[in-house]
């Protein structure tokens, strides 16, 4: 791959996947204690084993057959050997699938870490951030870039004793950066623990050849030059951004998630980046509740067909107009700080944003103005709005699911009362264990699949908290016609 330069674009969320970057489980996952889970993020320690071999390989292979066959198709006797299978998912093994449409970040780190200046940069960069001392540093310069790149992320070196933290959220690659058209947008992660992330990626996206043509189209948001003296009770302030509360929705559309990961400040100089590069005419701020329930807007809703959403049903014009609420949740009292807000800035009159009141409404506007449907807008809810498995499913990411293209969509098999939904809705529901086999058998191919969940194994990979939207950072989509 050192050589090959490629296109990058996505204007939509549901356009045919073509390119992605993602990051297979590796040993760091495996070394997430409890005592340190919410420091880094986790709510709880994940069977490493049991999320490589039976949750993500499968994964894997769904993508692979749908984005680069021939490395998959014809050759699972042999992936699932169990020489070949234990190093599938490692990406400094021979065995690993290596492939240039499904493409491994860890993979690319290694490829820049050959040449030796971006070599001792890094490793300085790294230490200085870890706090690592003066021998630690020329141990990691003797490593070659295999050995380095895997370092990096689990913490652990040749020996397999930790010199640093693992960096376990580096499965979520949306959140180090997003495409947005021909644009690479960088992450500024609000929480320590993703600190690293943000680096190996900055170095990946302005060093590696596979991103040379796009240099110039690099994103990043630098803070204000008061930022430094700004007290920790003005975290909203300062600029934090994570990829997951950033949706390019059309051509001339993006949303901007403002969270728990993202502050208000991003999502303003996000909007004014937007429209002094005019790359979009239109940015839709959605500010949802600052709660670990919700983390970023696709944890709250995603997109399945033009005129198709996943959404959790708190956000609806019937909750926000406080209508059709559930008795339980009725007793709880819903408090005013936990209402979605949703502004909306366009560049030839900036000075007069729309709002909206539910983020219904705001998804039905997108179907019918921007993406030109005629079809009646369809919602699916989380948990088929049935309290409490709307809370319970959206917390196993319910709401979080990965267009492979429109109307094929990416899940869960826990979240058994949002698949009943998208049942009644017309959708097949497949397990992608038996989607896998079909595959293999040849009685159906790829492109014959419409109006699809596919459900995967999910015991220990929800108990990371991000679903396939979270595990996927789109770099090429076919543009919606």
């Amino acid at each position: 791959m050192n050589n090959i330069q490629h296109s990058l674009f996505v204007n939509s969320e549901i356009g045919t996947l073509k390119r992605l970057l993602v990051h297979s489980p590796d040993s760091g996952l495996g070394k997430v204690v409890p005592s340190k889970a919410q420091d880094w993020l986790f709510e709880d320690i994940v069977h490493l084993d049991t999320i490589r071999k039976d949750e993500y390989d499968y994964y894997t292979k769904i993508l692979l057959y749908f984005l680069d066959p021939q490395k998959v198709k014809g050759k699972l006797k042999t992936i699932d050997s169990p020489e070949a299978k234990r190093n599938f998912y490692k990406p400094e093994h021979d065995n690993f699938f290596r492939s240039d449409k499904v493409i491994e970040l860890q993979w690319l780190l290694s490829d820049i870490l050959v040449d030796e200046n971006i070599k001792s940069k890094l490793v300085a960069s790294v230490c200085a951030i870890e706090g690592c001392t003066y021998v630690t540093q020329k141990e990691l310069l003797s490593y070659n870039s295999i050995e380095l790149a895997k370092t990096f992320i689990s913490g652990s070196n040749i020996e397999k004793n930790l010199l640093f933290a693992p960096i376990p959220n580096f499965i979520f690659t949306r959140d180090i950066g997003i495409i947005i058209k021909n644009y690479v947008l960088l992450n500024k992660p609000a929480k320590k623990a993703r600190t690293r992330e943000a680096l190996l990626a900055k170095y990946i996206f302005f060093n590696h050849s596979f991103f040379s043509s796009y240099k110039e189209n690099i994103i990043e948001l630098s803070d204000s030059h008061f930022n430094f003296l700004l007290p920790k009770e003005d975290d909203d302030k300062k600029i934090t951004l994570e990829g997951g509360d950033i949706m390019v929705v059309s051509d001339n559309h993006l949303l901007v998630g403002v969270s728990e990961r993202t502050s208000s400040e991003a999502a303003a100089k996000i909007t004014t980046t937007m429209f002094e590069k005019g790359i979009m005419d239109k940015v839709t701020i959605i500010k949802i509740p600052k709660k670990r329930d919700y983390m970023h807007i696709d944890t709250v809703f995603t997109q399945v067909k033009r005129n198709m959403w996943v959404m959790l049903g708190n956000f609806s014009r019937k909750a926000a107009m406080n209508e059709d609420v559930d008795a339980v949740e009725r007793a709880l009292e819903i408090k005013k700080e936990e209402k979605i807000k949703i502004i909306q800035f366009h560049k030839n009159n900036p000075d007069e944003p729309i709002r909206f009141e539910s983020l219904e409404d705001l998804l039905c506007d997108i179907s019918k103005n921007d993406l030109h449907c005629e079809e009646e807008v369809k919602i699916i809810f989380s948990g088929n709005n049935e309290f409490p498995y709307n809370a319970r499913e959206q917390w196993t990411d319910s709401c979080n699911l990965l267009a492979l293209k429109e109307g094929v969509v990416m899940g869960y098999d826990r979240n058994n009362k949002t698949s009943e939904a998208f049942k009644n809705a017309g959708f097949n529901i497949v397990y992608g264990k038996d989607l896998i086999q079909q595959f293999e058998e040849g009685t159906i191919s790829p492109d014959e699949i419409k109006d699809t969940v596919i459900l995967m194994p999910s015991a220990e990979l929800s108990r990371a908290r991000g679903g396939f939207h979270c595990m996927s950072m789109p770099i090429l989509r076919e543009p919606l016609q």
